[in-house]
Formats: C-alpha cells, sequence, structure tokens
C-alpha cells in the first residue's frame, strides 16, 4: 500500500490545525491535530532520511507554525499559514520524500 507523503502530511498538519482551531473556536483542538500531523510526518522522516534531518524539519515545522502568527499580521490569516504549510512542503519534499521516491523506484 503506498504511502502518504511526509509533505502532504506536514502540510495538512498545519492547513488543518489552523482551520480546526479557526472553525471549533478551540485552539486546543486544533493544537491536537497540528502535534499529530507533526509527529507523523517526523516518523516518516526519520525512516526516509534519518535522525538529524527529521530533527531539522520537526524544528522547520514548528518553525513556521510559530512564524505563521507574525506573518498573519502583514498578509492575512490564510495566506500566512498557506505560505508557511508551502515552504513546509517544499522542505520535507526536499529533504526526504524525494529520497524515498528515488529508492522505491
Amino acid at each position: 500500500m503506498a504511502q502518504v507523503p511526509a509533505a502532504a502530511v506536514a502540510v495538512t498538519g498545519i492547513v488543518g490545525g489552523y482551520a480546526v482551531a479557526r472553525w471549533s473556536k478551540k485552539r486546543a483542538l486544533g493544537g491536537v491535530v497540528l502535534a499529530a500531523a507533526g509527529a507523523a510526518a517526523a516518523q516518516q522522516w526519520r525512516q526516509s532520511a534519518g535522525a538529524k534531518t527529521a530533527a531539522a524539519l520537526s524544528a522547520t515545522y514548528v518553525a513556521a507554525f510559530a512564524g505563521s502568527h507574525p506573518l498573519a499580521k502583514k498578509v492575512g490569516a490564510w495566506p500566512a499559514v498557506f505560505g508557511v504549510a508551502g515552504g513546509v512542503g517544499v522542505a520535507s519534499w526536499a529533504l526526504a520524500d524525494r529520497r524515498r521516491q528515488a529508492t522505491a523506484v
């Protein structure tokens, strides 16, 4: 069975976490979504690219979440969330998912 790329999991965690927090009006619930997706992505990053890369991508994931808050004040909430999620997705693909695809072929 094909595995969902870690980039998709990470992007979904950031976007989904924000969406759940916004629409449920429960920030903690959005945090659960964010954390669960981050943990799942980190496990895939560790398997495909090693512990150091997984740690770097995990730090990027957390920094993107934190950085979306001040960015939202400049560009708006949704554009900030989509922007940082895209950055995490590209980093994940470049450092882990691309490597996994190359070894699967």
